[in-house]
């Protein structure tokens, strides 16, 4: 015996025939009809619907035989799925994949077989109808058509029975949707008559089913809208624009005691094969939970709405004298109440008294008006203990009723008042101290301990308000005396710049020339001077300086306390920094017999700092350490990383600073008592130094032993190059090439002849500059008129015009707007410069002069007249 083949899509071929749902079916006529008429069309014993199964073959009908399956591989049917066509074996003992087969020598002794492949679904062979003779016979061509068309009578059959078994299913599940569903539905005919309705919807509306069935669906909804739903459904059924039905929206429906409950309502129609409507769908989401769920959540929201502007706009509230009545028309609305009263309790020698700031009208007549006004505008307190209120402003009790008449602490009411159905006395305590009081009547809600406990936020926020209420007159007079004292700070911070200023001015004006006439002697190449000239000049400069030296730090550390130091931060390397401070401080140190030693750095580290500022930290704290440091000794600079500082040491060999006397070190003009010695000072040095490096986000400090020495170190940000850096320019040196091409006019209008004479001598050695001097800025405009220079050097205070007023001429004139002007002036605070910028001038120089400065401001704009010379018009 030869077994069937397995095909190559048996996978797919077996999830067909599953995919059927027949397999193991009772009988069914249809399927005993088919194969009855294939019996007798063909004349033949025995006539199946044989599906074959993974193991088996299975009959759905077997017409002339007893078994209804029989295992696979004695299958014929088999071999007609294998080979997807119709199998015909006339004779199966002439036939050797079959003569030895079971089914062929014992029953039913098959000896005839054909088979037609059954396809239902996605063309795969899922069995066979096949005819069984227990005797040989020919099969013709015709024979073989007529099978095929019960064959595919035979598909008809099983795919109507998946639809069937499909139908079914979903008829069960609508059925289970619909009756067991948590979801209120409701089936409505075309008339508008309700045809079912599920348990739910049942229970929702409070109906039993006999009490519905065959109503009108208006009966489930309110008296309002009933009488619109008969003409919602005519009108859709008539093709017109629907309202409701296919539009979900929010209803309200009515329970059979008469209540309104809000729904979410969707209806939707439901349609045959041809596309009529048959039916409507209704179905009801019950919203109670989510509208009582909002209605708390609004009522939380008004509730933390009322408090956070009642503490947020209090101020302004209680300005106005809003903020009590604010506070009582919210305790209505928070509690729906007709009346309320918010107030004071005002402790007396005997016992409590009421202060009301707001209260809600309760008047009935003219006398009771006149009560009502002098109550509100606080000329009048309560003070019985017994009443309702008093219970609460005396004695700190809670009074809650429901029914004000017949409560024991209630008091008798004058005819004509109006009614008080409900009352709630609340205490307001801050801490164990009783302050204030509020009180609701009439309330829509229950009272109950659950409202107390909900109102207790405003409660709490009435004792905040109340407190600060009483602070409110101490606040303002507390302000007004800081408004006092801030005037007086300001008019004292304001003389103490014009003090600053006028002392800068007046310093300035004498060392500009002591200073520029000593530093002209010492430089002079035509006369110069003796040694001993020499060195008495070279006093006369240092001591200028050291003058100067005095003024600019007291001006300095001024600015920097007032917030007028301004500051460049930038990526600078710091070894530049110590190189270029140490170049500077190397002929001081050599004349103190000192050996500074600067440690190398590990790595070249930039810090966030203004190059400026950082240079001049380094100067001061050198600049002790030389001074106060014993002959022969020693200076060592370290620098080491702390996390994202760098940290700068200088630690010197000199006499130290007393420990009890270390915490002076930074104050102004504290110099710990050097004042009586040797070494000059202001004692302001290491106090603008901490202000310099504090303000660019550094630290500063410093460790010291008597007779040892000290370390003074500061730290400064720790930051990455910056790529941009700019390349030195060639320009002043470009500047200096091209001035000497060309003579150039300067005018100088400077009112002191000590300065003018002082300015002629340093000009004197530019051999390619005509300098020409006057006294007031009024002759200084006529030259210009005239004789128009490439640059004009001006003083600020001058008689007649000064320098700000002949600028101003100057930028209207347009004969004189393009020359160029440069102020020089003994007024050197920064925001005299600022000013002076802010104005107009080119440039700002301070005196005293710093003659190379100075040079180097001419070369630069001398250099520019050259290149770019100004025609007048």
């Amino acid at each position: 015996m030869q077994a069937p083949d397995t095909p190559h899509n048996e996978t797919q071929r077996l999830a067909a025939l599953h995919a059927l749902h027949v397999l193991d079916t009772p009988k069914d006529q249809a399927f005993e009809r088919m194969t009855q008429l294939a019996r007798d069309l063909f004349d033949v014993p025995i006539a199946l619907v044989s599906l074959v199964d993974k193991e088996r073959q299975w009959f759905k009908s077997h017409q002339g035989l007893d078994a209804c399956e029989t295992s696979r591989e004695l299958s014929f049917c088999a071999h007609a799925i294998y080979h997807e066509t119709p199998l015909v074996i006339e004779d199966t003992l002439k036939d050797k994949r079959f003569f030895d087969n079971p089914l062929v020598n014992d029953a039913p002794h098959i000896r005839f077989y054909a088979g037609y492949p059954l396809r239902p679904l996605n063309g795969m062979a899922a069995g066979t109808l096949c005819l069984i003779d227990s005797q040989p016979r020919p099969f013709s061509e015709r024979d073989l058509m007529l099978l095929g068309s019960l064959a595919a009578q035979v598909e008809e059959l099983l795919r109507q029975h998946k639809r069937q078994v499909e139908l079914t299913r979903i008829a069960r599940s609508f059925e289970a949707l619909f009756t067991k569903s948590a979801t209120a539905k409701i089936r409505i005919d075309r008339s508008g008559h309700i045809a079912a309705i599920n348990p739910f919807a049942l229970n929702l509306l409070g109906y039993t089913e006999n009490e519905l069935i065959g109503q009108n669906i208006a009966v489930l909804t309110p008296p309002d809208i009933s009488i619109h739903h008969d003409r919602f459904i005519a009108d859709y059924l008539a093709g017109g624009e629907p309202k409701v039905i296919g539009r979900g929206r929010e209803v309200e429906a009515l329970h059979k005691d008469g209540r309104r409950i809000p729904v979410h309502l969707a209806i939707n129609a439901i349609h045959n094969d041809q596309g009529r409507v048959v039916e409507f769908l209704g179905v009801l989401t019950d919203l109670t939970e989510i509208y009582d769920a909002n209605r708390r959540i609004r009522k939380e929201e008004n509730l933390l709405k009322i408090l956070h502007q009642g503490i947020t706009d209090y101020q302004a509230l209680m300005s106005g004298e809003r903020l009590w009545t604010f506070l009582m028309e919210a305790l209505r609305e928070l509690t729906d109440s007709d009346y309320a009263l918010i107030g004071e309790v005002m402790p007396t020698d005997t016992t409590n008294a009421l202060k009301i700031h707001a209260m809600t009208d309760l008047s009935w007549s003219e006398e009771s008006k006149h009560l009502m006004e002098k109550l509100r505008s606080g000329d009048m307190t309560l003070t019985n203990p017994n009443s309702l209120l008093g219970r609460v402003f005396a004695s700190g009790e809670v009074i809650m009723t429901n029914d004000v008449y017949r409560h024991t602490k209630r008091g008798g009411f004058p005819a004509g008042h109006p009614r008080i159905n409900n009352y709630l006395g609340v205490p307001i305590v801050s801490g164990d101290q009783l302050i204030g009081m509020f009180a609701i009547a009439n309330s829509k809600q229950p009272l109950n301990q659950a409202l107390l406990d909900w109102l207790q936020p405003f409660t709490d926020t009435c004792a905040l308000l109340i407190n600060l209420y009483r602070q409110m007159a101490e606040r303002e007079q507390v302000t007004s005396d800081l408004a006092s004292a801030r005037d007086l700070a300001e008019k004292a911070n304001q003389a103490k710049s014009e003090f600053l200023s006028s002392m800068s001015h007046e310093l300035r004006t004498p060392l500009n020339a002591i200073i520029g006439f000593s530093q002209l002697l010492g430089k002079a190449r035509r006369d110069p001077l003796s040694d001993k000239q020499q060195r008495q000049v070279g006093q006369i400069e240092k001591s200028g300086q050291h003058l100067l030296s005095l003024i600019n730090e007291v001006l300095d550390l001024a600015r920097i306390e007032a917030g007028h130091v301004q500051f460049s931060i930038e990526p600078i390397l710091m070894q530049n920094v110590l190189d270029d401070v140490c170049s500077t401080l190397e002929a001081t140190i050599e004349a103190a017999g000192i050996t500074l030693t600067s440690m190398p750095f590990s790595e070249p580290w930039y810090v966030a700092a203004d190059y400026t500022r950082t240079k001049q930290v380094l100067l001061n704290l050198l600049s002790n350490a030389i001074k106060y440091n014993h002959q022969h000794g020693t200076i060592r600079i370290a620098a080491e990383p702390l996390d994202d500082e760098l940290r700068i040491s200088i630690i010197d060999s000199g006499t130290g600073i007393a420990i009890e006397r270390q915490h002076e070190l930074f104050e102004p003009f504290n110099r710990l008592d050097a004042e009586h010695g040797s070494i000059e000072g202001t004692g302001i040095g290491l106090a603008i130094t901490r202000e310099l490096v504090e303000r660019m986000q550094g630290r500063i400090g410093m460790t010291s032993h008597s007779d040892v020495g000290s370390t003074f170190w500061f730290t400064l940000p720790i930051t990455e190059r910056d790529a941009s850096e700019e390349q030195p320019s060639a320009f002043q040196n470009a500047g200096a090439n091209a001035s000497h091409q060309h003579q150039f006019q300067l005018l100088y209008i400077e009112d002191n002849p000590a300065n003018q004479r002082l300015m002629d001598d340093i000009i004197e050695e530019f051999s390619h500059i005509r300098l020409q001097t006057v006294v007031s800025a009024e002759l200084g405009l006529e030259i210009m008129r005239h004789a128009p220079p490439d640059l004009v050097l001006m003083d600020i205070h001058l008689p007649g015009m000064n320098g700000f007023q002949a600028l101003d001429i100057m930028q209207k004139d347009p004969q004189l707007k393009h020359i160029k002007v440069i102020a020089l002036s003994a007024n050197a605070m920064e925001r005299d410069r600022s000013y002076g910028l802010a104005a107009g001038f080119n440039d700002y120089l301070t005196k005293p002069i710093d003659i190379e400065k100075l040079t180097l401001t001419l070369n630069h704009f001398l250099y520019t007249a050259a290149t770019k010379p100004w025609k007048a018009p």
